[in-house]
Order: structure tokens, then C-alpha cells, then sequence
């Protein structure tokens, strides 16, 4: 960096000078039908907007706004919640405002805390709908807080806890919503909720470490970007007059590296406006078209490194919520196509479909797995252990945790080999485009010399 100040400097006092001179365990059918269930497929009447103003204990006003069915019923549910009502008048629901007022889904850290404080307050023997606003009290985040108190008031409804969480939009992930319904059934939501907690501690450490991995990289790309933005922007065009008073005869690098710098400072806004419209082009044709997304993973998955990261976050993704739903005696069929719903890539989607006809034909779970290179031999060979013992589950939670340690490994390995790498290429750009600047100056002294 300081070598570049430097040419800059020479450049602009040269250019003053010359002036002068980028196994199947099957629950029931019943089960089948009601444990899928989530936010894609809950019914609901359509609610309307309410204004509210209110007081509290303390005498302060609190403005909001909140979606229900009645009038009564956003009034009766203020009331409970020990609110002093001043005013409450219906609104209409504008595209704006419903933009404005969305959510996107619920970090994993913030997660991990309502789930494990959620369960906390249960075992203590307080009542589930008291239990979330006590969390809603204890949050300063205005929108949790928001979102605590529409589960609260589904609650109220009648509704139970996993449909609550469904009609919150896409806050909740879905599989949270089906572990929830599964425990409904069951009786057993605390233990539900402390293994949907440790899953997403889990999820976030293993975020965490992978934009661990990309940050630095990351940096010191948008970095040679500047930079090489900077040289062609400002010091190439003060050597260019240079040159092109002298009259001297340029090199072909030196010739190309001024082009480029020209055609920069002539069409920045255009190249800056063209850049962003291609960006957002292909992030609208990732999200929409399904053969498109499957195409960028597949070339992904196939760069040395990146795919072994991919395959471990999925593989441990599969194996985890797999053995979590196989624990809460989900039929395999169900926690299958589960699966199927809540993995982004397309990959595995069609491994899954594969499985699901497996299952349905009658035949292992296993079977869709093998020979496919997106899914580890060492977990083919303990999936099939664990059909033939009858310890799906168990076994599912040992391949995670192996996994687990393997990209932890991967990551550092990545993190080790990338810094350095990074720095030579950013060097190797300054120092080309530097000596293409200073090569032709150099003829000159010689000539002279």
C-alpha cells in the first residue's frame, strides 16, 4: 500500500513537472398426516390490522400494531397482558406496510436462547403461554418482543404451540414447527425443545466457523479491488500523459494496462450499474429456477475444498435433524421427505426424492446413498451398520459428530492455505500493474543514460 502512495505521488509531481515543462419405525397413519403439517400448510382465517395505543404498569404509552381476527379479541388479549388501552382502530394491511412489517427467520443464536430459556421456565412448572411472555418482557428487541406477543396471543386462541410458531410467517424454521408437532403428540415438548436448542447451537458454531473461513478471504478480495480500482483510476492516467508527451515507445502491457484505465474513467457508472444489475439478475435466477440453482451448486461442489465443505455442513445437517426426528419416533418416511423440505440444495433434494421411492418400494434407506459422490463413503458405510442393527439413530448422531470434527479441521486447513495465497495474488496484481508503469520509465533513463 505504501509502495502505491508512493508511485501516486511521483506520478502527480512528475505530471506537475512535465505541466511546467470487485428399517422403518411407523408411528400411525394418523401421525403421517398431522406431524407434516407446518407453515406451508396451516389455515387460517384472514386477519385484519389494528393500531393500538396503550399504557403500561409504569404509565408509559406503547404504540404497535397487531394482526387479528376481531377487534374484542386484540382488546381482550391487551387487557391480559396488564395494559392500560387507549385507543384501538383498525388500518388497512398496504404492500408497503406488509413489506415494512416482515421478518426474516430467527437467527440461530437467538433461536437456541428461546428454546433453552422456553424449556427453563417449563421444568420450573410455569405454563407455556406465561412462560413466552416472561420472554417477551425479558427481550429489548423490539421486533422479538413484537413476535413474542403474537405467539402469545395465537395461544390464547386455542391453537397449539408448533401452529403458533406457523402462523409467524417464516420466523420459525419449519423443521422446529414439525419437531414440535411430533412432541405434541408425544407428551414430550421440553426434551424437544432441548434438542432443537443443542441443534442449533451446533447450526450456528458450525456458521460461525465457516464465515470465519470466508472473512479474511473476503477482505482482502474487496481490498485488491480498491486497490486495482485505485491504480488505474489515479496513477495510471498521471504516467499515461507522461508517456504520451514524451512520445516514447510503450510496451504492449503498458498499452493494454492503459486502455483499461481509460476505459474505466470513461465508463465507471456504467460498468459499476452493470456489475450490480447482473448480480441481482443472477441471485433472482438462483431463488427461482430450480435447474439454474442446481447447476451453480453442482460447479460449486465440484471446486477442491469448497465441495468438501458443502458436502460435511449437509451431511451433518441430514445425519443430526435425521437422528433428532428418529429419536422423537417420527416415522422415517415422514423424517425423510422433512428432510427433503429443509435442505436448500438441490443435490441432495434429488437424493432424497430417491430414498423417499426407496422407502415407498419397500426397499433400505440406504440404498439411495450409495455410489452418489455428494454423500461420504464412510456415512454410506455407517448408515447401512445402522439398518442392519437397528440403531438408525444413534448411529445418524455418530456420523454427525464425526463430521462435525472433519470440517472444523477442513476449515482451519482452508483458513491456513487461503491467507497466504490471497496476499501473493494481491501482490502479484500491484506488482504487475506497477512495473507495467515503470518499465517504460525506466527505457526512457536509459536511453538517456
Amino acid at each position: 500500500m505504501y509502495v502505491i502512495i508512493i508511485m501516486y505521488r511521483i506520478g502527480d509531481q512528475m505530471g506537475n513537472m512535465q505541466n511546467n515543462n470487485i428399517s422403518n419405525h411407523n408411528i400411525n397413519n394418523s401421525f403421517r398426516a398431522t406431524s407434516t403439517v407446518s407453515a406451508d400448510n396451516v389455515i387460517v382465517k384472514k386477519k385484519a390490522r389494528y393500531k393500538y395505543t396503550v399504557f403500561d404498569k409504569n404509565g408509559k404509552q406503547i404504540k404497535g400494531y397487531f394482526d387479528a381476527f376481531r377487534r374484542i379479541d386484540v382488546e381482550s388479549f391487551l387487557t391480559t397482558q396488564g395494559y392500560k388501552i387507549a385507543e384501538i382502530r383498525e388500518v388497512k394491511i398496504s404492500k408497503i406496510s406488509s413489506f415494512l412489517t416482515f421478518q426474516n427467520e430467527m437467527r440461530y443464536k437467538d433461536l437456541t436462547f428461546f428454546l433453552t430459556q422456553l424449556s427453563t421456565y417449563i421444568k420450573s412448572g410455569i405454563p407455556l403461554t406465561d412462560s413466552i411472555v416472561i420472554l417477551s418482557n425479558q427481550t429489548k428487541n423490539k421486533k422479538q418482543k413484537e413476535l413474542f406477543k403474537r405467539v402469545v396471543y395465537e395461544l390464547t386462541t386455542g391453537v397449539a404451540f408448533s401452529e403458533a410458531l406457523a402462523r409467524q410467517g417464516n420466523v420459525f424454521p419449519r423443521l422446529l414447527i414439525n419437531m414440535l408437532k411430533a412432541s405434541e403428540l408425544t407428551g414430550n415438548l421440553t426434551e424437544s425443545l432441548d434438542d432443537m436448542a443443542s441443534y442449533y447451537k451446533t447450526a450456528d458454531s458450525n456458521r460461525k466457523q465457516i464465515i470465519s473461513a470466508l472473512t479474511y478471504p473476503s477482505v482482502v478480495l474487496v481490498i485488491s479491488v480498491v486497490v486495482l480500482a485505485f491504480l488505474l483510476i489515479f496513477v495510471v492516467p498521471k504516467f499515461e500523459s507522461i508517456y504520451s508527451q514524451l512520445g516514447s515507445d510503450l510496451p504492449g502491457i503498458t498499452k493494454a494496462l492503459i486502455a483499461a484505465s481509460n476505459f474505466l474513467q470513461n465508463n465507471i457508472i456504467k460498468v459499476v450499474l452493470v456489475l450490480a444489475a447482473i448480480i441481482v439478475i443472477l441471485i433472482a435466477m438462483y431463488k427461482n429456477i430450480k435447474r439454474f440453482r442446481f447447476a451453480v451448486q453442482f460447479l460449486i461442489m465440484h471446486i477442491p475444498v469448497i465441495k468438501d465443505i458443502i458436502i460435511y455442513k449437509e451431511v451433518i445437517m441430514f445425519t443430526k435433524t435425521f437422528s433428532s426426528l428418529v429419536k422423537h419416533d417420527v416415522f422415517i418416511t415422514d423424517s425423510i421427505e422433512m428432510l427433503g423440505k429443509i435442505t436448500g440444495n438441490e443435490i441432495y433434494k434429488n437424493i432424497i426424492k430417491e430414498a423417499v421411492t426407496n422407502l415407498s418400494a419397500g426397499e433400505g434407506l440406504s440404498r439411495a446413498f450409495e455410489n452418489k459422490w455428494a454423500f461420504p463413503r464412510i456415512a454410506y458405510e455407517m448408515l447401512v451398520t445402522g439398518e442392519k442393527t437397528g440403531r438408525l439413530g444413534p448411529m445418524m448422531e455418530n456420523v454427525a459428530n464425526y463430521y462435525e470434527e472433519e470440517q472444523k479441521n477442513l476449515v482451519q486447513r482452508l483458513k491456513s492455505l487461503v491467507e497466504p495465497v490471497m496476499i501473493v495474488m494481491l501482490a502479484l496484481i500491484v506488482g504487475i500493474i506497477l512495473l507495467s508503469i515503470l518499465i517504460p520509465m525506466f527505457s526512457m533513463y536509459s536511453e538517456v543514460l
